[in-house]
């Protein structure tokens, strides 16, 4: 883990590429719809990395000190989990020389770029696949895949119908590959080698679960490993993930049990999801089961794995966090606060810091409305913005312990802080309450000497020689 330093405290920002951004400059031909226009299963908004690198300067103002992107290699469809080409990216997004010229243009800022890894599954435009459609079992490449019986019938299925081979979900475009085969497993891992070769600095795996083998990411980390001891992996595991990150397969991965907490206890009565969180409806909950929550989280793993999480709060796999938590933006704020003092990296799904609604399917993977600014929470944004100054190099934040201050914790009033043993803390406040709170506070609750470094509906007074904080109604107050 040493070598992933970088991660710890890290501020990432997810991409996803057709929606967030289109360059001004001569790129792509096609017809693609119009930027604003709603969300759609098949049309293309034609985002490209060149307009990607041309919002680097949002990004670096933002504190992003990496970018993940969602898949980006050539595939048919607007997510492109349907990868046909893994050595290609998708020309749509301007090829492997957008993909380079981004690459350099986000080093040379000091931003990490990790990639998504789609190694379950691929697309029926895959050349393997192709194959097998075209020459059934006489194909050399049958046993890539699991065909039932040939031959195989990728398309026109009756709303009842089953594929006849194994696929994602049962969904005839997304074939899963058969990883068994050392064939599969030798290219699969020439992709991952390839990539890490080409500069990037980490995978987000998708699905790892799905591909129900240590030994195959044992082996996945290992040559990863090796070509880059700093490369940083990421699997998509939603649930408890101890299996994973016993130092031998991933550093971390994507932090949705912390997301479910956040939802369950800042939503509150306003929570309101379209989905479930890893085959769970997610209800309120007080904020006695939200401590115990955290507190079980943060026991699942070692202090440098929680040190490495990706933490987040939403994602183009879940409804936006404004709908998440009711339209309430005070409720999104203490959400936000909570995450980024939180032990690991966090990651914001772009827009997020705006303030942009939308659910899954229905607005999760809108366009980025870079040229309409009454849709931008300017407010918002400028807490994010507050916030990743806040982590740009604080060792407290990026190695320090997390604890809860339980004897100001009252039901509403939310107590905790990051700390170094040798020195140095950061503790926050929070009300989560509808109604303004006042706390008699104890210097060693703080730092000795009070210094407000982040803080709003907050007042501080003095009353008989003690500071006494006056917390409004959703409001929250950081000191150093």
């Amino acid at each position: 883990m040493k070598n992933t330093d970088w991660i710890k405290g890290a501020v990432i920002y997810q991409v996803y590429p057709d929606s967030f951004a289109r360059s001004a400059s001569p790129g792509t031909d096609g017809e693609f719809e119009k930027w604003d226009a709603p969300e759609t299963a098949h049309g293309f908004k034609g985002g490209d990395l060149r307009g990607a690198e041309e919002k680097l300067g949002y990004l670096a103002d933002l504190g992003v000190n990496a970018v993940y992107f969602n898949p980006v290699f050539a595939s048919a469809a607007n997510h492109r989990y349907h990868t046909f080409d893994y050595f290609s990216v998708d020309p749509i997004l301007g090829g492997n020389a957008a993909f380079k010229s981004f690459l350099a243009a986000a080093h040379k800022r000091g931003i990490k770029v990790i990639l998504d890894g789609v190694f379950n599954h691929a697309s029926r435009g895959f050349f393997q696949f192709n194959h097998i459609l075209e020459n059934g079992a006489a194909s050399p490449y049958r046993r890539w895949f699991h065909a039932h019986g040939y031959p195989l019938k990728a398309y026109n299925l009756e709303v009842s119908e089953r594929p006849n081979y194994a696929c994602w979900w049962n969904l005839p475009a997304l074939p899963k590959f058969n990883t068994k085969n050392p064939e599969v497993r030798k290219f699969i891992l020439s992709v991952a080698k390839y990539w890490l070769e080409a500069g990037i600095d980490g995978w987000r795996l998708d699905v790892p679960h799905e591909i129900n083998d240590d030994a195959f990411w044992r082996e996945f980390r290992r040559v990863c490993k090796a070509v880059n001891p700093g490369c940083y992996l990421a699997g998509e595991i939603w649930g408890p993930a101890q299996r994973w990150l016993k130092g031998d397969q991933f550093d971390a991965v994507m932090n949705y049990q912390l997301s479910a907490g956040c939802i369950s206890y800042f939503g509150g009565e306003k929570l309101r999801l379209t989905h479930s969180y890893d085959g769970r409806d997610l209800k309120p909950c007080g904020q006695a089961a939200f401590i115990a929550g955290i507190e079980r989280l943060l026991g699942l793993y070692s202090h440098k794995t929680t040190l490495a999480q990706m933490n987040m709060l939403s994602s183009h796999d879940t409804d936006r966090m404004l709908d998440t938590y009711g339209g309430d933006t005070a409720r999104v704020k203490l959400a936000a606060v909570f995450s980024f003092l939180f032990p690991g990296a966090v990651n914001v799904y772009y827009g997020e810091e705006l303030g942009l609604s939308g659910t899954l399917n229905h607005g999760t993977r809108r366009g980025m409305p870079w040229n309409d600014k009454k849709l931008w929470n300017k407010d918002l944004l400028k807490l994010y913005k507050a916030l990743g100054a806040l982590r740009r190099d604080s060792a407290v934040i990026q190695n320090g312990r997390f604890e809860f201050l339980k004897e100001y914790c009252d039901g509403e009033v939310l107590a905790f802080r990051r700390f170094l043993p040798a020195g140095g803390k950061l503790t926050c406040f929070m009300n989560n309450g509808g109604a303004a709170k006042e706390l008699p506070l104890k210097r060693s609750a703080t730092s000795g000497k009070l210094r407000l470094v982040l803080g709003e509906g907050v007042k501080l007074r003095s009353a008989g020689g003690r500071p006494v904080l006056r917390l409004a109604a959703r409001s929250f107050a950081v000191f150093r």
